[in-house]
């Protein structure tokens, strides 16, 4: 007899996604609905159901922590020790399988070797040196970048098409080219092949295709929101025989098309696959009422999107609470506070998340945790003053204040690039130790001595005479130690660097040198500066036991806590400016998706806030809160005293407070707020 106890455990909703096996089907799952039970006892219904062999089933997840939990709750429900499941895996993982099988129809041979991105960066670095492109202007990273973004839309680059306005495109055209070729004659490729490659075999071979087509009698799919072009096209192929394809998703929790993603998949997917059924998941098993009521408002008003309604079976609730402080520091200081005096009285530090629009915030937060000793990790990312781009502005404040520091000056010699390699280097470190001296009096030592080759010689000559110039500036000219900051970095060539560079993860760099900047600005000289930092660092934070977590909204998603901070809604922050200019609309509608997954990370407690003001680069901002914060339901809200303070002083307060600050000082949200309400 068949034990179909998993079908116990669900609701309606769920088992009618289980047990429908005809056709087409999307489900539309809230957050905390139980949509990996779904798929897995889906599964499993299709088996016991005797509807497809476990080789006839195709299930597909982003990452192999979740197809490796899929698996282990298969076997459970199965109560099964043993049982295989050849084609559960990554979309990555399930290609290779099918390139194995068909490589020669990919100009490869069986045992083609797998790229790694150290491996795409040397191939890249290699076509850059013999094309004449300086990759000092432009990274092997943005290349390769570029590259991904073609393949992810199934180009090859014969299929590459360019607009008038793409026109550092077109150089990376022809590296493209050779690229391509030079992978066929390694006979490698690389991850985004995998997919590509299948493509190709599946359309140039329409037997192959049939096979696999009529192989998978049941194809499931998670996280269905978050593919590309050439997945969803990919899956298409696959699934033209049996139609029996299940896609599992939420379109409210798109945050990704900066990584290629295509929320259009999933909101035209019903116009892809005919006698498409939809089954909305909205029964929400982890957040309060109150807490589910103000994240679906928020995202009610995004207009592209399938659209539903959570409830949950939880208690009401607290109310979320909506504080408001006059800057970033009080913003922290109110944070711990409330960790402090409130909320690790009834919740595990483990259980306390600070979830923030961009990695830069962590700063205030990292600086009061520290001072008052509250444990905290970093999910996702390095802790502030540990950033590689902190730790060589620091080390060149160092070397400044101090010439005996040798591990400053090995830090920054050739950072930005100067010639100065290993081998001069090492005769700098052998002169030093001979001489007893440090490496910057070797290093004068030894230009003074002619010991240094020409080409070297003149970049180390520049560096030491920057030094002396800089200290000079300390010294003489009392700039101030933020002053000689933005003075060293221009000087340098670090931020020319750092802008001109075409690198993805610049500007999160440019982002954290301008928060440091305005770090410094809380200490009176470059020595109680530097202190401070040498303590910061010094700081044991891997002690055991519990941690409060911060990271990004974007490194959260999929998590949960009982407890979720969301600090920093203002308008220019978040939504981000950058997000808005370069999308529009869409880019809105994504940041306001961003803003949902937030808030629905929360299980019992949400805290959202804003800051009146800001210290940027040295100045201060007025800041403007978020669009966002307006669309929250006041019923569902409680706000601090600040909001009754403000009131009681100018009775049409609605987060708009007119500060004599000249414009320059405005922050880009809120000029781009004037306008709107204007």
């Amino acid at each position: 007899m068949l034990n179909f106890d998993y079908l116990n455990n669900l609701n309606e909703k769920q088992k009618e996604a289980v047990t429908y096996l005809n056709g087409p089907l999307l489900i539309v799952a809230g957050a905390g609905s139980g949509k990996t039970k779904v798929l897995t006892s889906r599964i499993c219904h299709i088996v016991l159901s005797g509807k497809a062999t476990a080789n006839e089933i195709l299930a597909v997840t982003f990452t192999n922590k979740a197809a490796n939990e899929m698996l282990s709750r298969i076997l459970n429900n199965l109560k099964k020790k043993k049982f295989g499941m050849p084609w559960v895996g990554t979309f990555h993982s399930i290609c290779v399988k099918i390139l194995r099988k068909h490589a020669r129809a990919a100009d490869l041979n069986y045992n083609f070797t797998i790229v790694d991105q150290e491996d795409q960066k040397k191939l890249i670095k290699n076509i850059c040196k013999s094309e004449n492109i300086d990759t000092k202007k432009i990274s092997p990273n943005y290349i390769l970048n570029i590259i991904e973004k073609w393949k992810n839309k199934g180009w090859y680059p014969k299929d590459v098409i360019l607009k008038k306005n793409e026109k550092i495109e077109t150089s990376f055209l022809k590296i493209y080219e050779i690229y391509q070729s030079k992978l066929i004659d390694l006979n490698a490729c690389d991850f985004n092949d995998l997919i590509l490659h299948c493509i190709k075999i599946f359309e140039n071979n329409p037997d192959i295709t049939k096979m696999y087509s009529k192989n998978f009698k049941y194809i499931l799919v998670d996280e269905y929101q978050d593919t590309n072009f050439i997945q969803s096209k990919w899956l298409n192929l696959l699934s033209i025989e049996n139609k029996n394809i299940c896609c599992v998703g939420d379109d409210d929790q798109s945050i990704y098309s900066w990584r290629g993603a295509e929320i259009k998949n999933f909101l035209e997917f019903d116009q892809v696959y005919e006698n498409t059924k939809v089954i909305r998941l909205e029964q929400n098993y982890r957040s309060s009422q109150n807490i589910l009521s103000v994240a679906s408002d928020l995202i009610s008003n995004n207009q592209n999107r399938v659209g539903k309604t959570l409830i949950t079976t939880m208690e009401e609730g607290d109310p979320v609470q909506l504080n408001c402080f006059k800057n970033g520091k009080d913003e922290a200081i109110g944070i711990s506070d409330e960790i402090e005096k409130k909320i690790k009285k009834k919740f595990s530090y483990n259980n306390i998340a600070i979830l923030v629009r961009a990695i830069f915030q962590t700063r205030e937060f990292e600086e009061r945790f520290l001072k008052i000793g509250m444990p905290y990790r970093i999910l996702g990312g390095t802790k502030f003053y540990e950033r590689a781009e902190i730790k060589d502005c620091v080390a060149y404040l160092r070397l400044i204040h101090q010439e005996k520091d040798d591990l400053a000056f090995e830090r920054i010699v050739n950072n930005p690039k100067r010639s100065i390699g290993d081998s001069t280097l090492k005769n700098i470190h052998e002169f030093a130790k001979e001489n007893n001296l440090n490496l910057e009096r070797a290093s004068i030592k030894m230009l003074e001595q002619n010991l240094i080759k020409p080409k070297a010689k003149i970049g180390l000559s520049l560096f030491i005479n920057s030094l002396m110039k800089w200290r000079n500036d300390l010294i003489v000219k009392k700039s101030s130690h933020i002053k000689l900051l933005q003075i060293v970095l221009d000087e340098s060539g670090y931020s020319a660097m750092l802008k001109n560079k075409k690198d993805l993860d610049n500007e999160n760099r440019l982002e954290n040198i301008k928060e440091l900047l305005s770090a410094m600005k809380e200490f009176d000289n470059l020595e109680s500066f530097l202190e401070h930092v040498s303590l910061a660092t010094s700081v044991d934070q891997e002690w055991d036991g519990e941690k409060i977590n911060m990271m990004t909204m974007h490194a959260a998603k999929g998590l949960e806590f009982d407890v979720v901070f969301l600090p920093g809604w203002e308008e220019g922050l978040f939504p981000h400016q950058k997000s808005i200019e370069e999308k529009g609309q869409n880019g809105l509608e994504e940041e306001r998706r961003l803003a949902y997954v937030g808030i629905t990370r929360a299980k019992k407690k949400a805290i959202i806030s804003f800051s009146m003001n800001r210290f940027y680069q040295g100045d201060w901002i007025d800041s403007m809160a978020s669009r966002f914060v307006d669309e929250l339901p006041e019923k569902h809200l409680e706000k601090n005293s600040f909001f009754d303070e403000e009131i009681n002083n100018d009775d049409d307060f609605d987060f708009n407070q007119d500060f004599e600050i000249e414009e320059g000082t405005r922050s880009p949200g809120w000029i781009r707020y004037q306008k709107r309400i204007k």
